[in-house]
Formats: structure tokens, C-alpha cells, sequence
């Protein structure tokens, strides 16, 4: 037969059995089933060189151990215990031919030990001698009739021989000394399944039940057998069952709706649900788990909005103090752009508990989206205190800072915040964005130059600094060439972005290139419903270079009109020409 390897399972199943049982076999060598007690007087007696082999297995010595062991084989040839020891020494060592041939030569010396009768039937299983293991498994059971491990084996050998028939007669003969168990039911019952025997295994579940009628677990777990096999009748009587014995089952009618889902018959399944989650019994972890299936499918599926938030309302009425219960909530109506509401409710989970991070965020969230500076202000404040660690406060924080124009604390707390981020990529980008702008405002123009130079090195494609720091340069008349780079990938990123349209003309309009500005800017125009001022005055400052002062004197009009433009527009429509 050809060499196999041994297996890694066995292997560390031997180990257990090593673990467990070698002890007893290491320090009592004289036991009465060992052949020491039978030997003959010019035997000499390896006692002391047995304890001290032991010592060094126990201690993980084992070259050295081997090497005693065999010592105590030179001294007494039939010291079957030192075989035994020396066994599980080769196996260790991954010598099993040599671990089977010493347990074997054992096994002959004192052929009633349990010790090496397990050990041997093991290794036998790893070199694929099937059948041998079985007998050496039926002899461990007969003189061991309700050791459940030996039948399991014994049970195992047969099933990697092939033969699951014989497996299942094996629990069969244990069920006759022992009576119907779960353990043994299941065992039978997964045979059936991995051999795709599926009545005999619904037959199996069947037993059980009737065995333990009041039961409700096995019950289950034959519906769920019934409904993976198309056998819905049988499922549902199993449910009603259920349901008929254990009527407070806290999970029976969250199987319920998922078993009238897979029928088709939705308006059912949601009936169940809602009696499911009206039940306190249920763990509202069970809960949230069901939801998160409607929250990553409420995009998809808007019919099944207003099941979720449903549910919600039934989750936060059957656990009004469960902080979890309104975030999920919360979470539903942020989803649904129902931002006031939604932060009422993030407000009431901060009131419950307010040691979970993600719902301070959530709040900031909200309160941005609702453009409710003060809140968000104060907010932001508040989880900075809370959780001085976490960047994104700051973030925000900083946000309204450069809002209300105090542009020190606003690039203080970007500073602090910036330190902060960890892995983070998207956040750093916008930490640098803000500090950009931020300095650009003080006239810190390296700072904000080096600030937009650190986004663009982490994204080179961020439009909006490519728009800002492209308009920046040209209002200092530096870097036109780049600048004019800068702001054309921009425009090829959103090409119908007035505001960036308008930036690449005004950067053209810098290096004296006004019919290509004139262009650029027409189009910032008409891609804007209603052009800004800044715009407006651009356009007429164009014309002006190219010869049409009337047209440039009317649009500086234009401009004014609209709201502010440059600080030099009142001057140019007063003396009605460009300043620059």
C-alpha cells in the first residue's frame, strides 16, 4: 500500500488522549494489567529510569525522554508501559510507523489495556487500515458498554471506511443500552445529511420530538430541516407546534416570518416579525440584526421603508430604557432625510447613555445636514470634551470657526485635529482642505500652499483644491503655469462647473491670453443659472483688455447689482475704467 501522510487531525487527537491519560500510565508502570508485575526475576527492574523519562516528557524534553525510555526497554524488553510512553514520544516526533509498530508490540504484552487499545486504534485509522481500528474498537466496547467516546470512534472508522450503513448501526446498538438522547439523534442525523438520506434524517428529528415532546429546540430544528427540503407542510406543523407547547417562544415567530417569506406571503411574514419584536423575551440584539437587513436594503427596496421603521417604533416601545432601540431608529430616519427628527432621537439615546462615540457622531452629522451651525457648534464642543481622541469633531469644529471667520481658533482646533488622524486618508485630505483655505484667509500663503500641496500629494485629482489653489496663486499673480495646469485638470474633472470654468479663465486672463478667458468665462456664465458677481465682473474685466469698454462698463453694473464682487468694483464703475 502506498505511504500516506499522516494526518494532522488524528494527530492532535492522539495528543489529547496523550494529554489526558498518558499521566496515569507514565507514573504507575506496575499497574496490575502490565506485564511488569508478571516479569521474571532476572528482569531488572527500570523503575527509576521510567520516573525519570517521565519527568522529561512531562517537561517537553523529549529526545531525552526517548532516549530513557528505550533505556528502560534495554533493561526489561517487555515494559510495555515504556512502549506506550515511547508511542506517543514517535507520534510527537511524527514517527507514526514507528509509534504503530511500539503500540502494537504493547497491545500484545497486555492486550486489556484501554490505553494502548485507543492509541492503537487510532494510529490504525491514520494509515487507512479501517478495518482493523473497528476491531480493536468493538473489543474497547465490549469490555466499556456505555463509553460514549468508543462508540463515536468506532462510528468514525466506518464512516471514513465508507460505510455510514454500519455507522448508523453503531448508534443504533448504543441507543438500545442508553435510550433515544439528543447526542446520538444529531449524530445520526448529520450522517444522513452529509449522505443526502434527508427522510431518513427528517425520520431521525421525528423520534426525537416524539421522545421529548415538550421540547420545543427539536422541534425546530425538524422545521428547519423541512423547510431547507421543500416540505413546507411539515414545517409548519412543526412551527404550530412549537408555538402549541411553548407559546412565550421568544424565536418561533421570527422563524415563522421567515418561513412564510420564503412562501411568498409577505403581508404574513410581517405580521410574525411585528409579534416577534412586540415580545420582550426576544433579545434585542436578534432585533438589530433583523433590522440591519432592512437598513442595507431600504436603498434598494422603498416599499420596505416603512415596514423598518415599523418595526423601529415597536423595537422602541417594547425597550423604551435600551439606548440601542433609538439609534436604530435614528438611524432609519437619518437614512429617510428626516434630519430633525432624527436628531430628537440621537438627542434621546445621548440621554440614556451618552458613552457611545458613534452616536455623538451621527448627531454632528445631522446637524450639518441641517446646516444648524449653532448646534453643530456646540455639539462638536461637547463630543471634543467626551472623546478628546477622535478627529472628526474637530473637524466640524473647525468648520464653523471658519463659518463665524475666526480664523485663529478655526486653524488651532484644524491643528489639533489633524494630529489626530490615524489611517485615515479622506479625513486628513479634509483637515488639509480647511487648513488651506483657513491660511489662505490670514495671508499665510506658504502655509496654505504647503496645506493644498499636502491634499493634492494624498489625491491629485481633488478638484476643489485644484480650484482653489489655482485661484489663489493667479490673485497673486505666482505660479501662472501651474496654476493654469491646476485649473484645467479641474475643469476636465467637473467640466460643467462654472466655478471652475470661471477659475481657469481668470487664470488665463493673468497670463494675458483674453479671448481664451473670454471663452471660459462665457461658459462659467452660462453653465450658472445665475452668474455671481465675482463672474459677472471677470467677464467685464475681459472685455476691457479686449477693446470694449462699454460692454465691460456694463457688466461691472451687472455685477454690482448682484451683490459683491472684488474690493477694486466700485472703484472701476466710478471712474469707468479697469483697475487692477
Amino acid at each position: 500500500m502506498k505511504k500516506k501522510l499522516f494526518p494532522l487531525y488524528l494527530l492532535l487527537i492522539l495528543l489529547f488522549i496523550s494529554g489526558c491519560k498518558s499521566k496515569e500510565a507514565a507514573v504507575n508502570p506496575q499497574r496490575p494489567d502490565s506485564a511488569e508485575n508478571q516479569k521474571p526475576a532476572s528482569v531488572i527492574d527500570n523503575s527509576e529510569v521510567f520516573i525519570d523519562a517521565s519527568k522529561q516528557k512531562i517537561l517537553g524534553n523529549y529526545p531525552d525522554a526517548a532516549r530513557l525510555f528505550e533505556k528502560c526497554l534495554a533493561m526489561n524488553p517487555s515494559d510495555d508501559a515504556s512502549m506506550y510512553e515511547l508511542a506517543q514520544i514517535e507520534l510527537i516526533s511524527s514517527n507514526p510507523e514507528k509509534a504503530l509498530m511500539l503500540i502494537e508490540k504493547a497491545v500484545e504484552i497486555s492486550p486489556a489495556n484501554d490505553y494502548y487499545l485507543e492509541l492503537n486504534a487510532s494510529l490504525l485509522n491514520s494509515f487507512e487500515r479501517y478495518n482493523d481500528a473497528v476491531k480493536v474498537y468493538k473489543k474497547l466496547i465490549e469490555t466499556n458498554p456505555f463509553n460514549l467516546d468508543y462508540y463515536n470512534q468506532l462510528a468514525m472508522s466506518y464512516l471514513l471506511d465508507g460505510k455510514p450503513d454500519d455507522a448508523i448501526r453503531v448508534y443504533n446498538d448504543l441507543e438500545e443500552r442508553i435510550g433515544i438522547t439528543e447526542e446520538v439523534s444529531m449524530k445520526k442525523q448529520s450522517i444522513y445529511l452529509q449522505y443526502r438520506q434527508i427522510n431518513k434524517a427528517i425520520e431521525e428529528m421525528e423520534k426525537l420530538s416524539a421522545q421529548y415532546p415538550t421540547e420545543s429546540k427539536y422541534y425546530a430544528i425538524l422545521a428547519e430541516l423541512c423547510l431547507a427540503n421543500g416540505l413546507n407542510e411539515k414545517a409548519l406543523a412543526a412551527y404550530n407546534k412549537i408555538i402549541e407547547i411553548d407559546p412565550g417562544n421568544p424565536y418561533i415567530h421570527i422563524s415563522l416570518a421567515d418561513y412564510y417569506k420564503k412562501q411568498g406571503q409577505t403581508e404574513k411574514a410581517f405580521d410574525e416579525l411585528k409579534t416577534g419584536f412586540a415580545n420582550p423575551k426576544l433579545d434585542i440584539d436578534s432585533k438589530i440584526q433583523i433590522l440591519l437587513n432592512y437598513y442595507t436594503v431600504t436603498e434598494i427596496y422603498s416599499d420596505l421603508k416603512d415596514q423598518a421603521m415599523e418595526l423601529s417604533e415597536i423595537l422602541i416601545r417594547t425597550h423604551p430604557d435600551d439606548p440601542k432601540a433609538y439609534s436604530m431608529y435614528g438611524d432609519f430616519l437619518y437614512q429617510d432625510k428626516k434630519y430633525a427628527e432624527a436628531r430628537d432621537v440621537f438627542r434621546k439615546v445621548i440621554s440614556i447613555d451618552s458613552s457611545k462615540y458613534l452616536v455623538w457622531e451621527q448627531l454632528l452629522f445631522t446637524n450639518s445636514q441641517l446646516e444648524d451651525q449653532d448646534a453643530l457648534f456646540t455639539d462638536s464642543k461637547l463630543t471634543m470634551e467626551l472623546f478628546p481622541e477622535q478627529p472628526l469633531p474637530y473637524l466640524f469644529a473647525g468648520g464653523v470657526y471658519y463659518q463665524k471667520k475666526e480664523w485663529e481658533k478655526c486653524l488651532e482646533v484644524l491643528n489639533d485635529g489633524l494630529a489626530l488622524v490615524v489611517n485615515n486618508k479622506l479625513m486628513e485630505i479634509q483637515f488639509y482642505a480647511y487648513l488651506g483655505d483657513a491660511y489662505n484667509q490670514i495671508k499665510d500663503d506658504v502655509k496654505s500652499d504647503e496645506a493644498y500641496e499636502n491634499v493634492l500629494r494624498l489625491d491629485p485629482d481633488h478638484d476643489y483644491v485644484l480650484n482653489n489653489y489655482a485661484y489663489y496663486l493667479s490673485l497673486r499673480n505666482e505660479n501662472l503655469e501651474k496654476a493654469a495646469e491646476m485649473a484645467k485638470h479641474a475643469t476636465e474633472l467637473k467640466p460643467n462647473s462654472s466655478a471652475n470654468q470661471d477659475t481657469y479663465g481668470w487664470v488665463l486672463y493673468k497670463m494675458g491670453k483674453f479671448e481664451e478667458a473670454k471663452i471660459w468665462i462665457e461658459k462659467a456664465m452660462i453653465n450658472e443659472e445665475e452668474a455671481s458677481a465675482v463672474i459677472i465682473e471677470h467677464y467685464g474685466d475681459v472685455l476691457w483688455q479686449l477693446g470694449d469698454q462699454d460692454g465691460a462698463y456694463q457688466f461691472w453694473l451687472k455685477a454690482r447689482d448682484k451683490g459683491k464682487g472684488s474690493d477694486l468694483l466700485e472703484q472701476k464703475i466710478e471712474k469707468k475704467k479697469l483697475i487692477e
